[in-house]
């Protein structure tokens, strides 16, 4: 993968990027995707963020490699951090770290967000906790992805502040409300890993010496509600 080949996961991420942007991607790392998305056209400013030396080398030397100075601007801080207030971004993408750290990064600055801007969040894993973060902070999700790339699943999740925020229900929030709907064969093939896996460990808790009972609980639901929407889909 390079800033001319995107990952397809990465790729897909920028298919949601609106032409004419002013991105903020949040732990760029090579900066592949703000590269590529300006050397197409799609942004005409971009901040590359990272929090540690090393990555952010990379994407400067990629940036420079690209011709792109003007256009990108590297930054070291942490998460949010690196956005500035004559920056005026309109798009925040953040992909490839867990859901937990995605909403920590959010939470964290979430005073540098004015509404304005269209949150993309790839969660490796964790995605129920970005869904909640979002509806908690006013954010409708507009748009959910998924996709499978070297055997791995990936969610794209979409975020804006357009009026009213529905209250998701406990699904909509588990599964994604689009993902729910749309119930693609990646979104199958998914759940069905994720009730194997479940069941697994379920098992596991249940014959222990001291289950805990929290859990118990907690995977019997998640087990349920796997099963009702892959037998929806049978």
């Amino acid at each position: 993968m390079n800033s001319t080949h995107l990952s397809v996961r990465l790729a897909t991420v920028g298919k949601y990027v609106k032409p004419n942007s002013r991105l903020a991607d949040i732990g760029s790392d090579h900066a592949y995707l703000p590269i590529n998305l300006a050397l197409n056209g799609i942004i005409k400013y971009g901040v590359v963020g990272e929090v540690r030396e090393g990555p952010l080398d990379n994407a400067k030397h990629e940036i420079a490699k690209a011709g792109l100075n003007e256009m990108l601007q590297p930054r070291l801080a942490d998460g949010l951090a690196a956005i500035e207030p004559g920056d005026n971004v309109d798009h925040i993408t953040i992909a490839g770290m867990g859901g937990a750290l995605i909403t920590h990064i959010l939470e964290s600055d979430k005073e540098r967000l004015t509404g304005e801007e269209t949150l993309i969040l790839q969660p490796n894993v964790g995605e129920e906790n970005v869904r909640r973060w979002l509806m908690d902070n006013g954010y409708t999700i507009t748009a959910e992805d998924i996709l499978e790339e070297d055997g791995h699943i990936y969610e794209i999740i979409v975020g804006q502040q357009i009026g009213q925020v529905p209250q998701y229900a406990a699904e909509d929030l588990f599964f994604g409300p689009k993902l729910r709907i749309e119930q693609n064969q990646t979104f199958i093939k998914k759940w069905q890993r994720e009730l194997t896996q479940k069941q697994g460990i379920l098992d596991n808790i249940v014959q222990s010496h001291h289950a805990d009972q929290t859990k118990v609980s907690q995977f019997t639901n998640e087990i349920e509600m796997i099963k009702e929407i892959l037998n929806s889909e049978s």
